[in-house]
């Protein structure tokens, strides 16, 4: 089977090529390398596309022959969403339109999305997929709606589609010098730098952080069982469920760190309980965590010891400079 993946350079996208090809699956895909990197999918046997996706003519002309498609690519930055909202809707709203309209020019089979549980926003945790979503950022606003097109566009042009919603991905190959996102590799290339993380408010808004190994097994049922099909299911731990200062207690002490954080006003629309639950996800993919946090944390730090700790980027402009809502760190960019 022919597979596309959006954002196939990215942290979700790479893990996904390299098992799609290990199931002798063909694998092709795009990334603008905004938030992927060419290093992560060095030696894989890809055909790959630099390609924007909300370029329609481009999407449609580097899909052709495709089978499947796994639409990853996303600019994943909640919390800069309020401040750059027109960037993160013009990526999730109109780059998803686009993929989905190109795969329908090319008669694709199916259509798998990667949401996010921001679609949640703050309802009763742990989230659960029947449950009303009430977004409360343009972040999962955005995401949110890009499942309802790609519903409406299924019902429609009779394709069929999946919807994947992950929560908190870690692990290898992830971003570690992205200043807006991914709070575990940020503390992490911090310390390697001898320098004290950041947390925002008191630290007591809860997570439960999953592995990218555990993630891709339960994307690979989505993407390629007959029997699995107009599903929206999260994907994702719900045993270990952890504090922001609890996180940063667990990678201070692996890496002998003493300095203690710095503590910065909460950011805005920040859901304080994110918590999904995992029931539908072991009942129809036979989901089982493989990976505790502990182990994936220790991999992370032998990953970014390896790479080598990165000045921070601060890749995307700030669209609404209102000093009471942007967190200093961006700013001023303190990373």
């Amino acid at each position: 089977m022919h597979i596309f993946i959006t954002g196939i350079a990215g942290f979700l996208g790479s893990h996904l090529a390299e098992r799609c090809l290990n199931l002798n699956h063909k694998v092709s895909g795009c990334d603008n390398l905004v938030g992927g990197d060419l290093d992560n999918i060095n030696g894989l046997k890809i055909n790959f596309h630099n390609a924007n996706c909300e370029n329609l003519d481009e999407m449609t002309k580097i899909m052709k022959g495709v089978d499947v498609v796994c639409h990853a690519a996303a600019y994943a930055h909640e919390g800069l969403s309020n401040v750059s909202p027109n960037l993160i809707c013009q990526n999730n709203v109109v780059g998803s339109t686009s993929v989905f309209t190109a795969a329908i020019r090319n008669n694709v089979k199916r259509i798998v999305f990667c949401s996010s549980m921001a679609r949640y926003g703050k309802i009763e945790a742990p989230f659960r997929e029947t449950q009303n979503p009430k977004p409360v950022d343009p972040y999962g606003v955005s995401k949110l709606a890009a499942e309802n097109i790609l519903k409406i566009l299924s019902s429609t042009y009779n394709f069929e589609y999946n919807i994947a919603v992950p929560h908190n991905i870690i692990g290898t190959k992830q971003k570690y010098d992205d200043a807006f996102r991914n709070v575990a590799s940020i503390m992490i290339n911090l310390i390697l730098q001898n320098r004290k993380p950041i947390i925002y408010g008191d630290g007591n808004q809860k997570r439960c952080f999953s592995d990218i190994k555990d993630c891709i097994v339960c994307l690979e049922k989505l993407l390629f069982d007959k029997n699995i099909t107009s599903e929206t299911v999260n994907i994702g731990p719900d045993e270990e469920f952890i504090t922001i200062n609890e996180l940063f207690e667990k990678i201070s002490n692996k890496l002998q760190f003493n300095k203690g954080a710095d503590y910065h006003k909460s950011r805005p629309n920040e859901v304080f309980k994110a918590l999904c639950s995992s029931d539908k996800a072991r009942d129809l993919l036979d989901y089982k965590t493989s990976v505790s946090l502990d182990k994936s944390l220790d991999l992370m730090i032998e990953y970014i010891r390896e790479k080598g700790p990165k000045k921070f980027e601060y890749n995307y402009d700030i669209e609404i400079e209102n000093e009471e809502i942007i967190p200093k760190t961006w700013k001023n960019k303190i990373f």
